[in-house]
């Protein structure tokens, strides 16, 4: 029987739990998570600040999922050494395996600025415990000051505006949600996030923090009671890195998911992938990717074959009810649709369809991704059609079976 262990406890270590089952009834499997919650979903920590959902719902697994997979879970216990054939918790536990999963995940960046020694209420943004502290330090009178306009700076916006008196949300970059949208678009979600009443100081950033007052670069002074740095996340390779597994900017695997360290797999934010719509290495931090590749690395840890090879960057993500989605890269020629506030803007590159950003209206978009994931050639299918409509009638049955999860 072997044994499997799991560090960490985010939707990449449940990926792997359902690889190893559904080719392994038997092996014992040890997960070992950093914080004292059962696994969670993070991205609903802000619908927790909201009062939409509580710690119990955001658990992606029930108890009773753990003791009919027979998975141990480890909660609260930080793994501080890998070696060849056992890890090391900071509180002297051992535990043996004959194939591992590192699902590190990543940690907030804090930026080194002058005078941050001086904030009293400072926090991130990126897990329940953070959740909770900052819930505890902000009341209705409370100046919020969040470093950072992409994914984790709004959301936690969005989670704290009907909490608190005021937001400001700066970033060096001109536009939010930089890293996933044109500025045209970024500008469309801005005034739709601006109607909520957050305010927004963009090419701008914070010189020198003087108490609650934050100096900018530009001269401006921001005052406020609280500070949230979402400036970005740094992958977790320590670990890796010193069992001597390869590390660029993310760990490297191969499409199996397996490091270059015998019996050590990875998957989730800490992996670097290949981005199949552009053919690049970069890391997807993105839930469905994690999933599937911890799925991927559970199989082939139970000996049997498995890889996942199709990965792009993706997003569905939604402020004040307005919807986002992207996906892929996006250089190629450009199909736009606008109307009212909804967007819809594909790319096409050598025949193939490889990215979209859609805004508002965003029904049926996992076609788009379907088709970038496959590298469908559009001169197979009627594109002109599903460009406008992305609606299941131009696939062949048979596509529809291999490519669209059976829907006939």
């Amino acid at each position: 029987m072997k044994n499997y262990v799991i560090i960490g406890g985010g939707i990449a270590s449940l990926g792997c739990v359902d690889g190893i089952r559904s080719a392994d009834s038997d092996g014992k499997i040890t997960m070992i998570c950093d914080e004292s919650f059962s696994p969670y979903a993070r991205p609903l920590i802000s619908y927790y600040l909201e009062d939409k959902t509580t710690i119990e719902k955001m658990q992606y697994r029930s108890d009773d999922f753990y003791k009919e997979k027979n998975v141990d879970v480890v909660l609260g216990s930080l793994v501080t050494k890998i070696d060849k054939n056992s890890v090391i918790t900071d509180d002297g536990k051992e535990y043996k395996y004959d194939k591992l999963l590192a699902a590190t995940g990543s940690s907030p960046f804090v930026p080194p600025i002058k005078g941050m020694d001086s904030v009293e209420k400072k926090f991130t943004f990126m897990t329940i415990d953070d959740t909770l502290a900052l819930e505890k330090s902000i009341d209705a009178s409370s100046k919020v000051l969040i470093v950072g306009a992409g994914l984790i700076g709004l959301k936690c916006a969005e989670g704290l505006k009907d909490k608190v008196d005021k937001i400001v949300v700066c970033d060096l970059a001109d536009k939010v949600l930089s890293s996933i949208l044109d500025k045209g678009c970024a500008d469309m979600v801005q005034g739709k996030i601006e109607e909520s009443g957050i305010e927004f100081m963009l090419s701008d950033s914070v010189e020198e923090f003087k108490g609650n007052t934050a100096v900018m670069k530009s001269g401006a002074s921001v005052d406020f009671d609280v500070l949230v740095m979402a400036v970005g996340v740094r992958p977790n390779t320590a670990l890796l890195k010193d069992v001597g597994a390869e590390v660029n900017r993310g760990v490297v695997v191969d499409d199996r998911m397996a490091t270059t360290v015998d019996n050590i797999y990875a998957a989730g934010d800490v992996v670097e992938s290949n981005d199949i719509s552009s053919d690049t290495k970069k890391i997807m931090a993105i839930l469905p990717n994690a999933y599937m590749g911890g799925f991927c690395a559970g199989v082939n840890m139970a000996d049997c074959e498995n890889v996942f090879n199709n990965q792009i960057p993706m997003n569905s993500i939604g402020f004040f009810g307005y919807h986002i989605m992207t996906a892929g890269s996006y250089d190629g020629e450009l199909y736009e649709e606008k109307s009212g506030d909804s967007i819809k803007k594909l790319y096409i590159k050598d025949n193939r369809l490889v990215g979209f950003i859609i805004l508002g209206k965003v029904d049926k978009t996992g076609i788009y991704t379907s088709l970038i994931r496959n590298k469908t050639p559009l001169n197979t299918i009627d594109f002109d059609l599903i460009k406008k409509d992305p609606s299941l009638l131009p696939f062949s049955s048979d596509y529809r079976r291999k490519n669209l999860g059976g829907v006939l």
